[in-house]
């Protein structure tokens, strides 16, 4: 049964991906489909689906479901983030093309950018976006890929993607957009001009921390089909189990991330006006850089936050161990609120003079706020700010 999405909600999308496409025992959510090799019809008349590793009847719904919530025509699950990013590099890049990244992206995409170009694969420039002449001088070079990623990680700065989009496409760039912060149910980055999408399928879209998986969605039949070449060739793909679990987390996808949002607000209202918090990095607030382009380009402002903590070296320790719900983890978008400290985890893997350039002190802490009640977040955030 093909979903018709021309007047369905996202929400409704993200319900409804998936069912009633049993024809066999008219199970309404989808079977798990296990096998890694498929029976030919005949002899050199394959079926849909042939062997796993191109293809899997589990995955496949996930890649409908998520193509239709970003409107694109087409979509490729991996087995992680990076592994989408690593894709894309390996399919469209190479050795003499260059790739247009943010200064302030998320680490793991600076460490595989900046390893790679290394190894002379590609070449990387990684700028800051939303300075309009560092970003046309690196426009000038006609990169052959620009990756936007906004909400930045971890300083929820906001870049303009249609005007990027714009900019990079007069130089024949193509544009991909990393969407994870804000999900497809606040921000659409295909209808602003992205011509792929990008996400680690690990945070929001499932949802619940206990899965790895990455998806790329295309705008353009062909070069999704090229891409899926390089995706077969190489293995990136994930399992059917995990696609199963990816599947159920989108049903709540939707409802998730409202409250997640709600719930966000409210803490960074009490962050803002804290003693003890030198400044809170959050699209809502009109300090942050592009909150006016937030306004127009987003449905919401989301539900990841960053902070500087006022005190020194030993104070971090103090805050961190004090917290009695947030969670020390390097991950976000589950239904359990995480704190982070970037410079030793998420951005580790970049040198120190990076993470100065783009402004990642080590006072800087991330949160990602979860499902709980809001009023034993923002208790907990009190009693650990008191003991410092």
């Amino acid at each position: 049964m093909t979903i018709q999405t021309e007047n369905l909600s996202q929400g409704t999308i993200a319900v409804r991906g998936g069912l009633n496409t049993d024809d066999q025992y008219g199970s309404v959510v989808p079977v798990i489909t296990p096998s890694t090799c498929y029976r030919y019809e005949a002899f050199a008349k394959p079926r849909e689906f042939d062997y796993a590793r191109k293809a899997n009847p589990s995955r496949r719904l996930v890649e409908q479901t998520i193509a239709k919530l970003e409107g694109g025509i087409d979509a490729i699950l991996t087995n992680c983030g990076m592994s989408a990013i690593h894709l894309i590099s390996v399919a469209l890049l190479t050795p003499n093309d260059l790739v247009v990244a943010p200064h302030d992206c998320y680490g793991g995409s600076y460490r595989i950018f900046n390893s790679l170009s290394q190894r002379g694969y590609f070449k990387a420039k990684f700028v800051d976006q939303s300075d309009p002449i560092a970003l046309k001088e690196a426009l000038s070079l006609r990169p052959k890929l620009v990756l936007i990623e906004t909400p930045s990680n971890p300083l929820l700065r906001v870049v303009d993607i249609q005007e990027i989009a714009e900019q990079a496409h007069q130089v024949e760039s193509l544009v991909l957009v990393d969407n994870t912060f804000m999900t497809p149910i606040l921000q659409k980055p295909l209808e602003l001009g992205a011509d792929i999408v990008s996400h680690s399928c690990t945070k929001f879209l499932n949802g619940h921390s206990d899965l790895l998986a990455g998806i790329l969605v295309f705008k353009d039949q062909q070069l999704a089909t090229d891409v899926l070449w390089w995706a077969n060739n190489i293995g990136t793909m994930t399992s059917s189990f995990d696609s199963y679990l990816l599947l159920r987390g989108l049903r709540t996808l939707s409802a998730r991330v409202k409250l997640q949002q709600d719930n966000a607000q409210k803490v960074v209202q009490f962050l803002a006006n804290h003693p003890k918090i030198a400044k809170v990095y959050h699209p809502s607030l009109p300090s942050n850089l592009g909150h006016d382009i937030a306004q127009k380009q987003q449905k919401g402002f989301g539900s990841l936050l960053s902070f500087e903590l006022v005190g020194d070296a030993d104070t971090m320790p103090t805050f961190l161990q004090s917290l009695k719900i947030f969670t020390l983890a390097q991950s976000l978008g589950g239904v359990e609120s995480l704190v982070c400290h970037p410079a030793t985890m998420t951005h580790s893997g970049i040198s120190a003079e990076a993470r100065k350039t783009a402004g990642i002190s080590d006072q800087l802490l991330r949160i990602s706020v979860g499902l709980e009640d809001i009023a034993d977040l923002l208790a907990d955030l009190k009693q650990a700010l008191a003991k410092v």
